[in-house]
């Protein structure tokens, strides 16, 4: 419990420090109009207040990702504490913040225009149709978790609460931002909270014994025999996403810039929102920590061989009870139905934005959403049947995930040198560099890619790592001259 209390501390400091240093490298200005002003069509451009922006800022970036990551990560061992804590500060909140702050001095572009602008026209359209993939797995894997967890808690077929989550996609995706969005989902957000601090509560009180950091760093899961062919390195960095970087956050931060009244907020909403995301996934950890290597799963009446869903719905109703099943339903069940709307409703931005198509009529809506959900339809049907479908699908979503935080990162490193920035583009060079580094070496070695030896892990991941720093060079020198 030492290595959690810790672990929360220097993710406050984090924020309060490293935080201060990347809003001065970014230099925002208050008094210059944003687009929510500038381009007000009370659709997707609509002023709203701070706090409302913020809470919906973490709702969408959150959904279950920091919740269902966690636990799946804390099943490596305490290491997953440090990439938590460490990603968070020095790369997650600074994706987050630099793609928030790129839209708001880009008129509220999307990421396939920020890509475009500092990356180039290639490199755009590709990242364009991996985003809009990704944007189907997020939906896919936030119908999916939420209906395992109605089926738990009300009973019923999972097909049913699937039909039923869908259909409210559909209308959600298509209503003005402020009609449903803007209304109700910080109400979740609060949810989402309320929770985490609700739980961590519990631990305080129990004061469980899991494993800390100073005992090691080893993979406790493979030891265990709870994780099979699954390497610390990459695995643990694809598996915990949300709770520390997520490429998925780069297109939900244009939705709160094109809603943000003034640049001085992009810290406490862009980073902060990450941050607070940061925090609960510590939270989630730590229960998963003890759920699996603290007797948890015996104490609430489950098995350790429970996914993820499952394990927070157990949790969840022997910790807190009655409340715990309000809580899971609010928190762990509306809050990835409400990521999953803003990624379809990013998606149909990013495509209407591509084909110039104008979205201020329903109709020209529906010309792209239908088409959406009806590749996210096949992409739950590949998995429903598939009893371990819910890990299956988070793989490919953790992996495309983190392969767009790649571009997005590098886009930013792109902005920081042609802005002369001085030697400050090493902030987001270097993660940059290990998160293409994480995903390729992932994508060579996974079950999911191509299962080379693992044995082949620490020369795929230096030698990319190096390579990517020195392509990079090249390509900056060549631009100068």
């Amino acid at each position: 419990m030492y290595s959690f209390l810790i672990s929360l501390a220097v993710l406050v400091v984090g924020y309060l420090l490293y935080g201060k240093i990347v809003e001065r490298v970014f230099g925002p200005d208050p008094k210059r109009a944003t687009p929510a002003m500038t381009k007000a069509d009370g659709v997707d451009f609509v002023p709203l207040p701070t706090w409302k922006v913020y809470m919906i800022q973490f709702l969408n970036i959150a959904g279950t990702g920091p919740i269902f990551g966690a636990i799946m990560g804390s099943k490596f061992g305490p290491s997953s504490y440090l990439w938590i804590v460490f990603g968070c500060i020095f790369a997650g909140a600074v994706h987050d913040f630099f793609s928030g702050m790129l839209s708001l001095r880009n008129g509220g572009a999307g990421l396939p225009d920020i890509i475009k602008k500092y990356l180039g026209k290639g490199t755009s359209a590709v990242m364009l149709v991996f985003a809009v993939l990704l944007m189907m797995l997020v939906g896919a894997v936030f119908v999916y978790s939420p209906a395992i967890i109605l089926g738990d808690i009300a009973g019923g077929k999972m097909m049913l609460w699937i039909s039923v989550i869908l259909l409210y996609y559909i209308v959600a995706t298509l209503l003005p931002i402020d009609k449903i969005i803007g209304r109700f989902y910080p109400i979740f957000a609060f949810a989402l909270i309320f929770m985490a601090i609700a739980l961590a509560v519990c631990l305080f009180v129990k004061w469980p014994s899991i494993p800390e950091v100073w005992d090691g760093l080893g993979n406790m899961g493979r030891e265990s025999g709870l994780l099979e062919g699954q390497a610390i390195f990459p695995c643990l960095f694809i598996t915990i996403a949300c709770g520390a970087i997520s490429g998925f956050h780069a297109t939900q931060s244009p939705l709160m810039a094109r809603c943000l009244k003034s640049e001085k907020l992009g810290r406490p909403i862009f980073y902060g929102a990450m941050i607070t995301e940061g925090i609960v996934a510590l939270i989630w950890a730590a229960v998963g920590s003890y759920f699996f290597y603290g007797g948890g799963a015996a104490e609430v009446g489950s098995t350790l061989s429970a996914q993820a869903p499952s394990v927070v719905t157990a949790v969840s109703k022997s910790w807190l009870g009655v409340l715990g099943g309000v809580l899971a339903i609010l928190g762990v069940v509306a809050a990835p139905i409400t990521s999953g709307d803003t990624a379809f409703r990013s998606a149909r931005l990013m495509i209407a934005d591509a084909v110039k198509l104008d979205q201020k009529s329903y109709a020209h809506r529906l010309y792209i959403a239908v088409p959406l959900f009806m590749v996210a339809c096949q992409l739950l049907w590949f998995n429903i049947s598939d009893e371990n479908g819910f890990n299956t699908i988070w793989r490919y979503f953790g992996w495309a995930n983190q392969t767009l935080s790649c571009f997005t990162l590098w886009a930013i490193t792109a902005f920081l040198t042609k802005s002369r920035k001085g030697g400050w583009y090493i902030i987001t060079m270097l993660p940059a560099a290990f998160m293409t580094s994480v995903c390729l070496t992932y994508i060579c070695v996974d079950r999911i890619g191509f299962r080379l030896p693992q044995a082949w892990i620490p020369y795929l991941a230096t030698g990319i790592f190096c390579a990517s720093v020195a392509l990079y060079y090249i390509l900056r020198s060549k631009k100068e001259k």
